[in-house]
């Protein structure tokens, strides 16, 4: 997004990110990617260069549609890594002198081994019955490839 904003005017930036995150906002991956062409197309007539951005992004960008509808608001979403990395750089400006190498290592694995334990004992990010799904699915994929492989 970030690219897509130095090659857009300021005046316009809001517009186009608003346009941007209306791909996010379909019901289904077809309607995502009808929207994803419809997107492109209007900024191809305005700025060609953020839309060859966002044409080469476009599959890393519709990749969650692959999952289940479910999973699709966290998959697109990166804040709890952006939170987790914000709570690293806090704990390491308050050390902010560390004597060698291992004891970064030591701090922010501890910090990492804690956030760990969290995810897993508390608050989930994926309920247990969506991720059976989710291995379900894989599974399912899987025996096809196999068959048409044979």
């Amino acid at each position: 997004m970030r690219d897509i904003k130095e090659h857009v005017p300021a005046s316009e930036e809001k517009e186009t990110m608003n346009m941007i995150r209306s791909i996010f906002e379909q019901p289904s991956a077809e309607h995502a990617r009808s929207q994803m062409g419809q997107v492109l197309d209007c900024l191809q007539r305005k700025y060609p260069r953020a839309a060859d951005i966002l044409e080469e992004a476009a599959e890393d960008l519709l990749a969650y549609t692959a999952f289940p509808k479910k999973h699709w608001r966290r998959i697109w979403s990166t804040n709890p890594l952006e939170r987790l990395n914000r709570e690293i750089k806090r704990l390491f400006n308050v050390v902010s002198i560390f004597p060698h190498r291992e004891a970064v290592i030591r701090l922010g694995g501890a910090l990492l081994t804690e956030q760990h334990k969290e995810w897993v004992a508390g608050r989930r990010y994926f309920d247990e019955q969506s991720m059976a799904q989710l291995c379900k699915q894989d599974s399912m994929t899987e025996e096809s490839e196999y068959k048409v492989a044979n």
